[in-house]
């Protein structure tokens, strides 16, 4: 049935045009259990191929589903109702709690947090929410109470637009022919040639029809490649699960086949080039005083914060075996930094516009990658601190060895250009897109597959999902 579908489509000689007249040659000679085998065995390797990307693909989506399944919806009364979140409309006020998932797009009407935006962004660091900023589903909210104005509906929220991108890639890829097909193409006609001129040619000349006949139908079944045939699908059933086994999931046999073509090889920057996590760097003192000792007073302030910057400070004073006193009367400036006191002295921690705030003068300072903490005590600068996300071990060797096998290696990250493009440099990246959201990353690599056809995005979050 197959065949005569794809027939009418005009798509006459694959794989199961092949199969059917096999088969078909296999009835009309008699060799009746021929005829059963060919097509069982052919459907058997067919079912156990989709069978195991069927697995496969629900595990994908599975991984990408970020749709809530509640929603805490803030009456007129005041009083909070756990809704679907189908029914909550535009302009809705709903409460997010420290630690949830932000539900739906909104903006936030009251409150301040810091939202982990890692599974929509990729970036590690997170960000900070007042009165007035937008923020997307498929967030998490890290610290306070916040209570968001509802921007957009469900069907048209960021986690139904990650969830529609995954689901639809499939229709926006280009049509890639599985090998049997191929073959099949080349091998069909040539084979069904050959047939039509034994069962035709010989009988002009010696008049015996019948026994042609039976010969070219036997030449078909005899040239049908069924142990090619058969051991396709079969092969595809093993590498999904081998690939399962190791946590890589195939979204299907195509998929292992496009790999061969790949000409383009895409990367996520945090967490598939670099660990991830944040180390302090370097740090660099003004004359005077020592690393430790400005540590010291980092860590002074820093200790009451669950910022991931703030924690890599106090985790390298403590790797140091620095003692640090804990500050007094510490203030959080928000967009800056902390005020605090320790031992009697005035000490700044935050960035730049902090001390330029203060009207404390900094010396000209190169760009480094990472995240810069500067340091005053007593309305003095007297150093700053270097805050990273490290590569991995591994990161600059893989690259290499994928330059040097003619790929075309390029990075989409959601982080800043400065640190996308230090990252790149160190690696050997040819190209850089940077501060990138979800949407922007896949119109790239459409770009990418327009340029260099095949394509391969190498990422290790649900963004880049």
């Amino acid at each position: 049935w197959a065949a005569v579908k794809n027939g009418m489509k005009g798509k006459f000689f694959d794989e199961n045009f092949l199969m059917s007249i096999a088969t078909i040659g296999a009835l009309i000679i008699g060799e009746y259990a021929e005829a059963v085998g060919v097509m069982l065995f052919f459907q058997v390797g067919i079912y156990f191929e989709e069978r195991a990307t069927e697995r496969s693909r629900n595990a994908v989506m599975d991984a990408v589903d970020l749709r809530p399944e509640e929603v805490r919806l803030i009456a007129c009364d005041g009083s909070v109702q756990v809704v679907n979140p189908e029914d909550v409309q535009v302009g809705s006020h709903i409460e997010i709690r420290p630690g949830d998932r932000i539900p739906l797009d909104g903006r936030v009407v009251e409150g301040t947090t810091r939202i982990d935006t890692a599974a929509v962004t990729g970036e590690p660091v997170p960000v900070s929410a007042t009165v007035g900023t937008e923020v997307m589903s498929g967030c998490i909210n890290v610290d306070g109470r916040i209570v968001l104005e509802v921007t957009h509906e469900l069907k048209d929220s960021m986690v139904m637009r990650i969830l529609d991108a995954v689901e639809n890639a499939a229709a926006s890829k280009p049509k890639i022919d599985r090998f049997i097909t191929r073959f099949s193409r080349v091998y069909t006609p040539i084979v069904v040639a050959l047939a039509i001129i034994v069962a035709i040619v010989p009988p002009l000349f010696t008049g015996e029809w019948q026994y042609w006949i039976y010969t070219a139908l036997t030449f078909l079944v005899v040239s049908c490649p069924c142990a090619l045939v058969l051991s396709v699908p079969l092969a595809f059933f093993s590498g999904i699960g081998a690939g399962s086994r190791q946590g890589i999931l195939f979204k299907g046999g195509k998929a292992i086949e496009a790999m061969s073509r790949v000409k383009a090889i895409a990367f996520d920057k945090t967490g598939t080039i670099t660990t991830g996590t944040f180390n302090v760097q370097t740090v660099e003192v003004a004359s005077g005083y020592t690393e430790n000792e400005v540590l010291q007073y980092a860590a002074a302030l820093e200790a009451v914060s669950t910022h991931p910057i703030a924690m890599s400070i106090v985790e390298e004073v403590q790797r140091r075996g620095v003692e640090f006193n804990a500050a007094k009367d510490v203030k959080e400036i928000s967009g800056h930094g902390m005020v605090g006191t320790v031992e009697g002295h005035t000490v700044l921690v935050g960035n730049g516009r902090l001390l330029a705030k203060e009207n404390i003068a900094t010396p000209l300072i190169d760009y480094v990658y990472g995240s810069e903490v500067f340091v005053a005590v007593d309305g003095q600068y007297v150093g700053r601190i270097i805050i990273a996300d490290s590569l991995k071990a591994d990161s600059k060797e893989a690259i290499r060895r994928m330059n040097g096998k003619g790929y075309q290696t390029v990075m989409l990250t959601g982080d800043v250009a400065a640190s996308a493009k230090y990252i790149a440099q160190q690696v050997g990246i040819q190209g850089v897109r940077a501060e990138l959201l979800p949407q922007d990353k896949l119109e790239v690599v459409q770009s990418l597959r327009n340029d260099h056809g095949s394509v391969m995005f190498v990422g290790d979050g649900i963004n880049d999902a």
